[in-house]
């Protein structure tokens, strides 16, 4: 039997042990670091209220909505960190002060519901962690809030991170945002799989009619998506011709979305010439040419974790060329269709069959379908070949939001003021296929906008980019003059 170490193949930390005399010099000698209190976060008294919405809707039941651990990216290397969705939603904590691992704990009461947050404290220098602990101390990090900081911040109780297995014993019921935190998972046992998908399927239906705030922060994203793409439309002769052009347009856009907000709400999509009929092409190490068009759909989130979602397909000269026009006219009189659909009251799939209509009318007219009202019919719909996707889908903290919502609120639903969505036709005709015809063959075109539903109609927040052909040609040309 080997009684060696187990770790004996391991090479452990690069860093060099630390002596006696440097434990105790490093925890001395370090000033009271005393702030004014902060203010109360804009979005406290927001996240209150839906805190209050989720509580009446499990009355007597303990509620778990952790942000969830730090996700390695290689090794002893994490992803920068963005805390869960619905914990950011309901506790209103996006920034990376209050730190990793925290957890939103909604304790029942006789009248309702107690919110507390358990979290990790600042780190003191009397505890070594602050310069050894290289995934949450600060030397590695930055600092943290303390836990009157946060509880100032948001308006809701703090408590200690360790204190959570305390709270989490006892025989109230729970429910658990599952699959966020494992050591949460692990401490509070499933009751039953559905009690904990239905938390997840409210609180997701919560996020689909945006308030005020969130209406504003999202209206944010956008205009700072359209600051983007403007940068990436003046650089479009800077990057034509250089190997793995792409990279040079995705590297533009998201470094005006680190400047402005927190960074991309989503892999950048910057698809040139056939790249673009790949629906989510995310390796962007194309070569931008003449002659040929860029698809690029790509969104700005904001630092309170609001993300953007645009796409644009413009012709990399600057002048579409007259097949390039035809498809993209098609795609354009198809989200037309669809932007009008879109009011209080209309199906949330209205907007996409109307869309769905004029593709399919258009194929027809070309010759590639026989028939559009065949190629309509649900039993038939192979006019998908060329439109695989669906045209849009509600927006918010994530890109594709409120996805664990339950049908009969969502894509069954009807649309009601205060839903923010895409509409986004797209043609995609693959370069390998035979049933288009040769100069068809290889063009992908999507134009994709973010619209928030009002009382009366519906707003097109992302109306300051272009959209109209002649529009598009007349703006890259001031831009790249």
């Amino acid at each position: 039997m080997d009684t060696r170490p187990a770790d004996r193949f391991a090479t452990g930390s690069h860093d060099l042990p630390v002596s006696e005399a440097l434990a105790s010099f490093m925890t001395r000698d370090w000033a009271a670091g005393e702030k004014p209190p902060p203010a109360q976060l804009s979005v406290a008294p927001y996240a209150e209220k839906r805190r209050a919405a989720l509580s009446a809707q499990f009355p007597g039941e303990r509620l778990v909505l952790p942000a969830g651990p730090p996700k390695v990216r290689s090794n002893d290397c994490d992803y920068r960190y963005r805390p869960h969705t619905v914990y950011a939603h309901l506790s209103g904590d996006t920034t990376a002060d209050t730190g990793t691992d925290a957890v939103l704990v909604l304790q029942p009461t006789a009248a309702g519901h107690d919110a507390v947050l358990y979290r990790r404290p600042r780190s003191p220098r009397s505890d070594r962690g602050f310069y050894r602990d290289h995934r949450h101390g600060e030397f590695w990090v930055g600092p943290r809030e303390t836990l009157a900081e946060t509880e100032e911040k948001l308006g809701i109780t703090c408590a200690l991170l360790d204190d959570l297995p305390g709270a989490l014993r006892g025989p109230c019921p729970t429910r658990v945002i599952r699959g966020v935190d494992p050591a949460v998972d692990a401490a509070v046992p499933v009751r039953d799989p559905d009690l904990d998908r239905e938390l997840a399927a409210v609180a997701a239906e919560l996020r689909l009619i945006k308030d005020e705030w969130e209406i504003t922060q999202l209206q944010a994203a956008v205009d700072h998506t359209v600051k983007a793409f403007t940068a990436v439309a003046a650089v479009l002769p800077q990057a034509t011709g250089l190997p793995r052009g792409e990279r040079w347009v995705e590297g533009t856009f998201e470094r005006i979305a680190r400047m402005e907000g927190n960074g991309v709400g989503y892999e950048t999509i910057a698809a040139s010439g056939a790249h673009a009929c790949v629906l989510h092409w995310i390796r962007n190490d194309g070569t931008l040419r003449l002659g040929e068009m860029l698809l690029l759909d790509a969104g700005v989130e904001t630092d309170t974790l609001y993300t953007a979602d645009i796409t644009r397909t413009l012709p990399i000269s600057g002048w579409f060329t007259p097949r390039q026009r035809q498809v993209y006219d098609l795609v354009y009189h198809a989200q037309e269709a669809g932007l009008a659909a879109v009011r209080p009251g209309a199906s949330f799939r209205d907007f996409h069959m109307a869309a769905m209509r004029v593709i399919a009318e258009g194929l027809q007219d070309w010759g590639v379908l026989r028939s559009a009202e065949e190629a309509l019919d649900p039993e038939s719909g192979v006019y998908r070949r060329y439109t695989l996707c669906g045209s849009g889908h509600m927006l918010g903290m994530d890109l594709h939001d409120c996805a664990a919502a339950r049908a009969s609120q969502y894509l069954d639903g009807v649309l009601r003021p205060g839903h923010v969505l895409t509409v986004e036709p797209g043609l995609y005709l693959q370069p390998d296929d035979l049933t288009l015809p040769p100069e068809l063959r290889g063009i992908g075109v999507r134009i994709e906008d973010d619209v928030v539903v009002t009382e009366n109609g519906a707003r097109l927040m992302s109306s300051d980019l272009p959209r109209h052909p002649e529009e598009i040609e007349i703006w890259m040309q001031s831009l790249m003059a």
